[in-house]
């Protein structure tokens, strides 16, 4: 007999996806070899794997993506519609607008696609990102995306432990943080053409978070890859912190014993920390904190839910930062 205890991170039970929605979801996902589907109420098919689909996998992890791992995460969260959570982004590369990113990516090219790693590591160079993927079985995990901004989904990311991946390459006693950065290509990302930020985009974690089981580096959702707009064809995914900490179409990986500069604490230290832990009780000065908006919603019916501290997952986390004062290290 399987006993699970109930986490703070779990849901309510008015939060929960009908069990019905759910193992069809599921059962339709193993027949057709990974389709990507969306839950809302109703399953809805995103993409097939057909030849030519942009959203089927390389033939090279192909494979993998059939024998997906299911995990506990987030099994009683209920999903957000695929069409929301992939039309509804921030990814600044390819313009400010929420839509932008859907439509001005498609000329993204996420194959062949590498990963430089450096720093303080034994094992340092360059590596092809389907390499890394085969060696680890993907495992979906459903997690909340907490946005600065006070929205908020629930997506099936589909990955690999961050930590996997990073003990590979072998972190020394002198790796304190791990660096990352995204593709930094104007040509392909028009966003990157103009002066909002100072490009490329760069995200960085103290190992230790870096190494926390919760913390994942994703390569799809709802069953197949990522699409562009929403990180393909890698990024890393965190769910206690807000969503700006999960960087997109990453590039680079660097162990260093400093803690890096960031994109957004860079641009304004005054309102973006390093650590950008999800906290109820730390108001951005454009945005409270304390509620927010769990998509879809309308005006009529915005679905408004209370903030958790770390979004939720607490049980899971706050012994990274004991003894830390969250409002000064925010």
């Amino acid at each position: 007999m399987l006993i699970r205890n109930k986490k703070t991170s779990d849901c309510s039970e008015s939060q929960v996806t009908d069990e019905f929605v759910y193992l069809n979801r599921r059962q339709f996902m193993k027949v057709t070899s990974g389709v990507a589907l969306g839950v809302g109420g109703i399953g809805r098919v995103a993409a097939a794997l057909q030849e030519g689909n942009p959203l089927s996998p390389p033939p090279s992890l192909k494979p993998s993506f059939q024998n997906i791992v299911e995990t506990a995460y987030g099994r009683s969260d209920k999903i957000s519609p695929y069409d929301v959570a992939t039309s509804y982004n921030n990814f600044y590369e390819f313009g400010y607008g929420k839509n932008d990113p859907k439509e001005k990516s498609s000329q993204l090219q996420t194959r062949p696609w590498t990963i430089s790693v450096e720093g303080e590591a034994g094992k340092t160079g360059v590596f092809d990102l389907d390499d890394i993927i085969k060696e680890s079985l993907l495992e979906e995990r459903i997690y909340r995306l907490r946005c600065v901004e006070a929205w908020s989904m629930v997506i099936p990311w589909v990955g690999v432990s961050l930590a996997t991946v990073l003990k590979r390459f072998e972190p020394t006693s002198k790796a304190k943080y791990v660096y990352f950065e995204t593709l930094h290509d104007p040509k392909q990302m028009p966003g990157q053409r103009g002066n909002g930020l100072d490009w490329p985009y760069r995200e960085g974690l103290r190992i230790d978070e870096a190494m926390n089981p919760l913390a994942m580096l994703a390569v799809g959702m709802y069953g197949s890859i990522l699409p562009n707009q929403n990180g393909a064809p890698v990024r890393l995914v965190l769910p206690w912190k807000y969503g700006f900490k999960s960087i997109k179409s990453i590039v680079k990986i660097r162990f260093v014993e400093t803690m890096p500069e960031t994109t957004w604490s860079l641009l304004a230290p005054s309102e973006y920390g390093f650590y950008a832990n999800v906290n109820p009780n730390v108001d951005h000065p454009r945005w409270s904190q304390k509620q927010e908006r769990r998509l879809p919603g309308g005006v009529l019916f915005p679905n408004v839910v209370e903030t958790k501290m770390f979004n939720g997952y607490e049980e899971e986390v706050a012994s990274l930062y004991t003894g830390m004062n969250l409002k000064r290290f925010y």
